[in-house]
Formats: C-alpha cells, structure tokens, sequence
C-alpha cells in the first residue's frame, strides 16, 4: 500500500470499512468505501469473525498485560491494514479499518458516535435496539462524515 500525498503535502489515508456491533455481537451496521478485496465469505461470517476476534483479543490483552490499560484495545495493525477499535460505555462497538497512513482514530470513532449514531439512530423514534440499522438519513451522514475527513483519500495506490 502506497501513501498517498496531497498537493498540499498533507497525509492522505484511505478508509476501507466500518463496522458497528452491539454488545451481542450484532451487526448493526457496516459500511465500505474503498475496500479492495472481498474476504470469500458470506457477510454473516465475516461480521461473526471480526466479532469473535475482537472479543479474543480484548481477553488477551485484560489478562496478559504488564499494565492496567485503562483505554483497553485501540487498535492493532498488520503489514496491509490497521484496525481502530472504539467501545462505548454501553458496550457498542465501532471497528474502523484504514490503511497504514492512518492515525489514531479513537477520536474519530468517538465523533461517529456522539454525533451520527445517537442523532440518527438513538433519536430515532422508529429505530429498535438491537436491531440493524436501516436509516438512510444515518447512512447519509456516516458516509459524508466520512468522505469529509481531512484525510480521507478515495483509494489507495
């Protein structure tokens, strides 16, 4: 994966997905922008994956570190790919996944949910929790959030 540059100099990042679990391990939404390759799974799958994988790793990390992490998991990172791992007080779980050029997006995953999850979907008079988010008006929002990033680039090299 290649950096790519603004004309300005500035750091480019590219924004390959976003996952949004509940505390059940439900999906309740998931979003794709510049994601390259499909995993050979069903979607189902892939979300029950991801899902057991970031409840494998929070347990890994809760009874193996040297410290007493008081953030807990924010992210890991592979050669290809990073994770952003955000959790809310009441358990939701936003899983961003951007290329290497990526900062720490804790921040970011906090916006998306202080401001387009409980706004759109929280607010949402129709909405039942728990269940999928159908909302075009959320999806909306998400998407420009997202696209709006400074650093958001629309593919990487």
């Amino acid at each position: 994966v290649a950096i790519l540059l603004a004309p300005n100099s500035r750091l480019r990042m590219t924004v390959y997905n976003l996952y949004i679990f509940d505390r059940n391990g439900t999906c309740l939404h998931y979003s794709e922008w510049n994601r390259k390759k499909q995993p050979g799974m069903s979607r189902e799958q892939e979300f029950k994956l991801m899902y057991g994988m970031l409840f494998s790793i929070k347990s890994f990390i809760s009874r193996l570190s040297p410290t007493d992490y008081k953030d807990g998991f924010l992210n890991y990172q592979t050669n290809r790919y990073k994770l952003h791992f955000y959790e809310t007080p009441s358990g939701l779980k936003f899983v961003m996944n951007t290329d290497l050029a990526a900062g720490n997006m804790r921040e970011t995953l906090h916006q998306i949910y202080s401001s387009i999850y409980v706004e759109y979907v929280v607010k949402n008079p129709l909405y039942e929790l728990g269940q999928p988010i159908e909302s075009e008006l959320f999806k909306a929002k998400l998407d420009n959030f997202v696209r709006g990033l400074p650093m958001f680039a629309t593919k990487a090299s």
